[in-house]
């Protein structure tokens, strides 16, 4: 029976967190068949889940995974009852405000917003006391001011090229993004001695 269940982003993030887990000890076999859902490690006592990025703390806090990997964009829009637990610094880039110009930005005034972070974007404004249209889309957001969708977008940015590209700029920033190492509350209680050596080597690696 496995010990400890993990999640893992699929996508771009994936070799960075099996590459953390491998220089934690544990021996999790290269996954050559990107439709491979579950893998288990030499041993049999760790089973990795590969997920979704937007699912993982679904997975974590229902306690199908007991830790996982999650950007903290992600755990910010899904406001999943978890722990945070460390923060792992890969997948580095920036939650932002982008538009053409920051004159909508203004206390008091409505504004149209495009992003696929509804809650985030609800919470962000509701602070500024900025009535805010949200507009949820799940790609090429940055197409939405363009074509006079939205005023602005809420999105992340890793190095700007693709903004600049598009004649748009940062406005404000919101939140430093990297991935998060979370835990499900009962796990990290009943788990704890298995969670917490991994903890520990995360610590050293991520500096």
């Amino acid at each position: 029976m496995n010990k400890l269940t993990i999640a893992l982003p699929k996508g771009r993030l994936a070799d960075k967190a099996m590459d953390l887990i491998k220089k934690c000890g544990i021996d999790i076999p290269d996954v050559q068949d990107e439709r491979k859902l579950i893998v288990n490690d030499i041993t049999g006592e760790y089973r990795f889940l590969f997920v979704k990025p937007v699912d993982v703390p679904t997975y974590v806090e229902r306690g199908t995974a007991d830790i996982g990997f999650s950007g903290k964009d992600t755990i910010m829009e899904e406001g999943k009852d978890i722990y945070e637990l460390l923060d792992l610094k890969i997948g580095k880039c920036k939650l932002c405000i982008a538009g053409k110009s920051s004159k909508e930005l203004k206390k008091g005034h409505s504004i149209r917003v495009a992003t696929k972070y509804p809650n985030i974007a609800k919470k962000y404004f509701e602070s500024k006391l900025i009535t805010a249209d949200i507009i949820e889309l799940n790609g090429s957001v940055e197409l939405a001011p363009i074509t006079d969708l939205s005023d602005v977008i809420l999105d992340i940015v890793e190095s700007g090229a693709t903004l600049k590209s598009n004649g748009l700029k940062v406005l404000e920033d919101i939140a430093d993004v990297s991935v998060r190492l979370i835990a499900n509350k009962v796990s990290f209680k009943t788990k704890y001695d298995i969670i917490n050596p991994i903890i520990k080597s995360l610590e050293v690696l991520a500096g």
